[in-house]
């Protein structure tokens, strides 16, 4: 499977969620996210810019994991394209013991609180970071990624195929504060800085 998608930081969560919602997007999901990115001692996966994910989703209804593989970040025509495999797993834990078992160790950590929406064949992800600005990640086909920007009705120039760590880098030269994407980022645990992505 290709994911397709771009990001854009939001400048009024609250007026966005208004507009995807009134243009008839359906809420589904409203909680926690946790990733946690694996990868060798060596780095192996990340010289070939791949990514071993591990992601639960957590909210009142409970707590859901899944399993991912990214391969290498493309750009095609104004978007973010990467081939994505994902397995939905019952067990997070478990899977946690194996990939450390296996050797892999976290690499990143990164901890938001989202709100996910459907809207006409395009996910869309408002995500809120412990120290970070808010961000929006529009993912889908091509002409639903560009129709629900339109719904959003934020600047389409705003939307940007760049990775996590560039906004970072962008909120902590604007703000001259240490961006935070995670819980131990937060708490000054070195190991989850964004900088070393």
């Amino acid at each position: 499977m290709l994911e397709v998608e771009l990001k854009s930081v939001v400048d009024d969560l609250a007026r966005r969620r208004a507009a995807i919602e009134s243009a008839g997007a359906t809420l589904v999901f409203d909680g926690r996210l946790e990733d946690r990115r694996y990868d060798s001692p060596d780095r192996a996966l990340t010289a070939r810019d791949h990514v071993l994910r591990v992601r639960v989703y957590r909210d009142a209804a409970g707590t859901r994991a899944q399993l991912d593989f990214k391969g290498p970040t493309q750009r095609d025509d104004g978007y973010k394209v990467r081939e994505e495999l994902e397995s939905h797993v019952s067990d997070a834990d478990a899977l946690v013991a194996i990939l450390d078992r296996l050797g892999y160790v976290v690499t990143i950590a990164i901890d938001r609180d989202i709100v996910q929406y459907e809207l006409g064949g395009a996910m869309i992800r408002f995500e809120r970071y412990p120290r970070m600005d808010d961000l929006v990640e529009v993912e889908g086909a091509r002409d639903a990624i560009e129709q629900a920007i339109a719904a959003l009705g934020m600047p389409r120039a705003g939307f940007l195929t760049d990775r996590l760590p560039d906004f970072t880098r962008r909120f902590e030269e604007r703000t001259g504060a240490r961006a935070a994407v995670s819980r131990a980022a937060l708490a000054g645990d070195e190991r989850y800085d964004m900088s070393n992505a």
